[in-house]
């Protein structure tokens, strides 16, 4: 089993996300949980991809960190 950060980001009309280990993977849909299941499955055809044309999945190593900052 893989893990990979995925970041989602609100536009204006959609959601968007991709993941800073897996350039190139990325995804929207209209909602938050569409676009989840959208970058689950880019990252499944990503990663099937990657083993078809033998080359190493990538080691994930990205992490994010919310910070409460007193304004």
């Amino acid at each position: 089993m893989h893990r990979f950060l995925v970041v989602i980001e609100k536009t204006e009309s959609n959601f968007s996300a991709y993941s800073p280990d897996l350039p190139g993977c990325v995804a929207t849909g209209k909602t938050r949980e569409d676009t989840e299941t959208n970058m689950y499955e880019a990252i499944r055809f990503h990663l099937q991809g990657l083993r078809e044309d033998n080359l190493a999945i990538p080691e994930s190593v990205s992490f994010a960190e919310i910070m409460a900052i007193a304004a």
